[in-house]
Order: C-alpha cells, then structure tokens, then sequence
C-alpha cells in the first residue's frame, strides 16, 4: 500500500504536502471542492483539511505544528527536513475522507511532504485498588424513623372523616 491509498476506516494519519503554487491558487484551495480536485478524490470533508503558508506557524515552525498542534510524536519528525520546508503547505487528516477508501491521484503541483500518525490516546487502565472503589463501600444511609410522618397523616385522615361528616349532617 502506498502513501497515496487510503485504507477503508483509516484514522490518525497526516498526510503533509507541499504546494507547488502561487499564493492564490494556494488560497483557493481552501473553496469547498477544490482541495477535492488537487487530490483527485470526490467527497472531502474541508474541515479536516488545513492549507497554509509556513510562514503564518511564526516560532512554532512545521515540526511543533505536527508535534504540539496534531500529536505527531517526536521520533516520526525530522525537525532538520521540516524546518526546510517553506511556502503554502496542505495536512490532510485521514477524516477528511469520511472513512472511505481512496487512492489519492495529486495535481502534479503537490508533493507529499511525509505521512505521521497521530499519538493515540490509551483509554485503558488499570483495575482500581482503594477501599472506595468497591461496590457498596459508602457509607449507608441510617434508616429513618417514619413513626412521625404516620402519626401525622392518621390525624390528618381522622380531621378530613370528620369534616365529611360534619357536611354530611348538615346536609340531612
């Protein structure tokens, strides 16, 4: 498989391209379609697309745009090569192909720069020891008295009967 296929699912993968091109062809790129066009690929997701001049990164340069900005781990990065590179440059995430399959057939003007992988977040962990953490380790609640709520509610049935009562006598 080359650098130019996407596999079908694939995801955390950058690939980094160099644009061959005036600022404003550069510029246009960012029109929905026209990043579609330059690859040869029908139906990219734009926001996952970022095209820009390396020289807008400032301090931060190519290498922590990867790094810090994308999650590129260091050992992927060749800060020597990347700190080269210069003009308008397009990084387009393996989300922006909506989890199809493609095989990416770039405008002539395009040159992969490289393809990096995103660090991966590791959900996993390990069993938790601490006495709070096993099941019905709080503190359980003392059961509450209800003879006052009873009390109360059989005076307030014995007022209601004879207040129906007392409506019924006068009634008769």
């Amino acid at each position: 498989m080359s650098d130019l296929t996407v596999a079908p699912h694939e995801h955390g993968v950058i690939r980094l391209f160099t644009l061959g091109m005036r600022p404003e062809e550069a510029k246009f790129l960012r029109e929905p379609g026209a990043a579609d066009q330059v690859l040869g690929v029908a139906g990219l997701v734009p926001n996952q697309i970022d095209i820009f001049p390396v020289a807008d990164l400032e301090d931060l340069g190519l290498y922590g745009y990867l790094n810090e900005g994308c999650g590129v781990t260091e050992d992927q990065l060749n800060r020597t090569d990347l700190e080269a590179v210069d003009g308008w440059v397009m990084a387009v995430r393996s989300a922006a192909f909506g989890g199809n399959a493609a095989e990416l057939h770039p405008d002539p003007r395009l040159h992969l720069i490289g393809l990096y992988t995103e660090e991966a977040t590791n959900w996993s962990g390990g069993a938790i020891a601490s006495e709070s953490a096993k099941p019905f380790s709080a503190p359980q609640a003392a059961s509450a008295d209800d003879t006052p709520r009873r009390v109360g509610s059989a005076v307030l049935g014995l007022v209601i009967l004879l207040l129906i009562g007392g409506v019924l006598w006068l009634i008769l």
